[in-house]
């Protein structure tokens, strides 16, 4: 019996009777493997658990990869399969084959409640290429499953971002929905940027400059947020563009990561929306590994590399940060992994988690998160750096769009 459900633009587990019927999800595992072929973290694994287990009635084939070819991590998915297998507390199988008479024998054979994890995507030449939903619905993978499955559920946010074959090949072809992974994920973003409460500060940090323009473009241009904060790089090119010399070395910097033409791109952000973008007042300048204070317009005097936001912004933007009603974390506020310039990028987390409601978007900054041991005082950690920080800076998602016209074709045979 299926649940009553709010119309959103995507199907999710909800829509779908899935009793006894053969469930294809695409899950992100990819996860940090030592040369052993040991898996070193597993949090994306955990993270699709809560979709499984909603499946629990179904036979349910995963679909995944592990990192991409040339890569000394590209291997196969047996041992995500064994970590698959303790965290639901029932034997995963791990199937060596994609779509070939193999897999398709082992699908036919599952009974009710079975779980098999399938090999790696990617060992499929014609996984990565971008095509439309329809062109990949055309290819040999997509053919050969289809007979076998009922449903297609997409639930790896982090790779959403991408018009890859597994991802949107079969939205086209069967009944296909969001699993609880994306669903999580769409809802916790669109409350950070469309229904959040306010003020709304979005914080931009780390070196994805061009990404990050383009964040605050969007959130300040549509009423996302009330406040900009910027840190690392972001901040340096900010104030460069507002006239502060920041030094031979940090120009340059900048330069070398091809960003100086973002130095106009903040020029302009920064007349549209005077008063709603903050630039830190002073930084941290790394002098040989050791922490030396200055007021911004002091940095050029010094000629060393800006690797922190300075005490003074820390406790402004803190302050700011830990009042608001919503804030959006995005790239750390530093060289985080140096000893002395994780001050920043630690503060700004803690007084993240004061306010009513915490994302931060993926990528480095999640990672630092749980680093710090702030993971269980945050809204939403989110899985996707890429995807995440394209969705904030209101980029189509192809998979996600796949989704979308998913839902619209399957209701109107409805």
């Amino acid at each position: 019996m299926m649940n009553t459900v709010t119309t959103k633009e995507y199907l999710t587990i909800d829509n779908f009777d899935v009793d006894d019927k053969t469930v294809l999800v695409r899950v992100d595992i990819n996860t940090p493997m030592d040369p052993y072929g040991n898996i070193l973290e597993d949090m994306r694994i955990v993270s699709h658990i809560p979709t499984i287990k909603d499946l629990s009635n179904a036979k349910v084939v995963l679909l995944a990869h592990q990192s991409r070819p040339g890569k000394s991590d590209f291997t196969t998915m047996k041992p995500h399969s064994e970590k698959l297998s303790y965290y639901l507390g029932k034997h995963v199988e791990y199937v060596d084959d994609i779509f070939g008479s193999h897999a398709r024998s082992k699908i036919d054979s599952m009974e009710k409640g079975d779980v098999i994890l399938l090999e790696n995507v990617r060992f499929y030449s014609e996984e990565t290429i971008s095509r439309s939903a329809e062109e990949h619905s055309n290819t040999h993978m997509v053919r050969n499953l289809l007979p076998h499955i009922d449903i297609f559920l997409n639930d790896a946010f982090a790779v959403s971002h991408r018009s890859h074959l597994s991802l949107m090949g079969f939205t086209t072809v069967v009944p296909s929905g969001a699993g609880r992974l994306v669903e999580k994920e769409i809802e916790a973003l669109d409350r950070g940027i469309k229904r959040g409460g306010n003020p709304c500060i979005f914080v931009l940090g780390g070196a994805k400059v061009d990404d990050s323009m383009k964040v605050a473009e969007n959130v300040l241009s549509n009423g996302g947020a009330d406040r900009v904060l910027v840190t690392g790089v972001v901040a340096n090119v900010m104030l460069a563009a507002s006239g502060v010399d920041i030094g031979k070395r940090n120009m340059d910097f900048i330069r070398s990561q091809g960003h100086a033409d973002q130095i106009e791109v903040a020029k302009g952000l920064l007349d549209r929306f005077n008063g709603k973008i903050g630039m830190p007042m002073d930084v941290a300048l790394n002098d040989g590994g050791k922490r030396v204070e200055v007021r911004v317009e002091d940095v050029a005097d010094f000629d060393l590399p800006i690797n922190d936001i300075g005490l003074e912004t820390i406790v402004a933007y803190s302050s700011e940060i830990s009042s608001a009603k919503t804030v959006v974390l995005n790239g750390p506020a530093g060289v985080s992994e140096l000893q002395g310039f994780e001050l920043g990028t630690y503060e700004i987390i803690k007084a993240a988690t004061k306010a009513d409601y915490s994302v931060a978007g993926g990528g480095h900054i999640s990672a630092e998160v749980r680093e710090m041991g702030f993971e269980n005082s945050f809204s939403h950690i989110s899985t996707g750096g890429g995807s995440c920080i394209s969705y904030l800076a209101g980029d189509k998602l192809p998979a996600i769009e796949a989704l979308y016209t998913a839902a619209q074709s399957y209701r109107k045979t409805k």
